[in-house]
């Protein structure tokens, strides 16, 4: 797909968010960002977007709302004009103990995490086949795309980020017919939470093959691949420096 004159729907514009959103618009595509609480930084992204020439909407959505999950896609469709990209990024991620895990906390994380992305990408689906095609990349973790939980206390968001891969492979199976291609992202090593300190930092490289933190761009190069290639389809590709051979 050749993203120039497209539209795209990015459901989170911070940090490797914003790097796709303007990866996205220097290549000429108009782009919508949602929010739940940080409205300066997509309002900043936005602007960027702007300055590129092309078209920016910022829209404000709680995705463990259901109704506010189909409200922010036809709101992007008809802000932008169309809609022909979903990249599906919101995600709740916190350790917390397994005694503490309460089926509130467990749906404050599996419902962003997993149900979000169902259901941005099933209100997205009658857009994209309006312009004959699309792509949906969904963002899962390179953990879960190993195939077995390797820290304790991540038990809702392993879960959600398996289920990511399942719900990637069977829209995609579902979708093929419309030429909607749909994939999934696992990020391992990218950026360093905030609050990381050295010592953490240096742990993180020393266990990846690769020996040091991604950087954004690896991932908008992941995203690009997946959102231009006319060929692939139910994949999860990991873009974590090794960490998965280890």
């Amino acid at each position: 797909m050749d993203i120039s004159g497209r539209a795209a729907l990015i459901t989170g514009g911070k940090r490797i968010g914003a790097a796709i959103a303007i990866d996205f618009a220097s290549r000429g595509a108009d782009v919508a960002l949602a929010y739940n609480r940080s409205a300066d930084e997509a309002y900043a992204v936005a602007g960027e977007i702007k300055a590129l020439g092309r078209r920016a909407a910022v829209i404000q959505a709680d995705l463990s709302n259901p109704s506010d999950c189909s409200r922010l896609v036809d709101e992007a469709a008809r802000e932008l004009g169309r809609l022909d990209i979903l990249v599906n990024m919101a995600s709740v991620y916190k350790p917390v103990p397994l005694e503490e895990t309460s089926a509130a906390l467990w749906d404050s994380v599996v419902n962003v995490d997993l149900r979000a992305s169902f259901l941005c990408a099933h209100a997205a689906i009658p857009h994209m086949r309006r312009h004959g095609g699309g792509r949906i990349v969904n963002f899962t973790d390179w953990v879960a795309v190993s195939g077995r939980p390797r820290y304790k206390g991540f038990l809702p968001y392993y879960v959600a980020k398996r289920g990511v891969i399942g719900l990637t492979e069977a829209l995609a199976l579902e979708l093929a017919s419309d030429q909607i291609l749909v994939n999934a992202v696992a990020p391992g090593p990218i950026l360093a939470p905030e609050g990381t300190s050295d010592e953490e930092s240096k742990a993180v490289e020393a266990a990846t093959p690769l020996g040091r933190w991604g950087g954004a761009a690896e991932i908008v190069k992941a995203v690009a691949l997946l959102v231009e290639s006319d060929f692939i389809t139910g994949e999860a590709i990991r873009v974590d420096g090794g960490r998965h051979i280890r």
